[in-house]
């Protein structure tokens, strides 16, 4: 079980999300802004992270994320520069959710997303058939 990398007492629930450093509570991110050295602690993201976070109450299984690999039309439209730059633009921005609003009016990136959406969703869709 992984420990607050502030206080070392409970379950972290939260990253900071300059650093990634795990801590549990609002005073501990407060403690950890005061004492940035925490930051040298600071374990990056991994895939494994983001998938088995117990807090997160929507997220794509493993499963269905590498459906999204496998799909020619996604492929297809990787090859365009446009969108390999906006998705790097998004990636490498400091207020990512800033950079995904400013995206979202291009229509390449709609075009990109939905297609997204529609690959995880239908296969959603067809386990939960599976399942009836």
């Amino acid at each position: 079980m992984q420990l607050c990398s502030v206080c070392s007492e409970r379950t972290p629930k939260y990253r900071c999300p300059a650093c990634k450093i795990r801590y549990c509570s609002l005073g501990c991110y407060k403690k950890h802004k005061e004492f940035p050295f925490f930051d040298v602690f600071a374990e990056p993201w991994s895939v494994d992270d983001l998938l088995h976070e117990d807090d997160i109450t929507d997220k794509v299984p493993l499963q269905r994320l590498q459906m999204l690999g496998q799909s020619k039309e996604l492929k297809d439209l990787l090859c365009n520069p446009h969108l390999r730059q906006l998705l790097c633009s998004i990636d490498g921005a400091e207020r990512k959710e800033d950079a995904m609003k400013s995206a979202m009016q291009e229509p390449l990136f709609v075009e990109f997303s939905d297609q997204c959406l529609k690959i995880v969703e239908n296969d959603a869709k067809s386990s939960e058939d599976a399942d009836l």
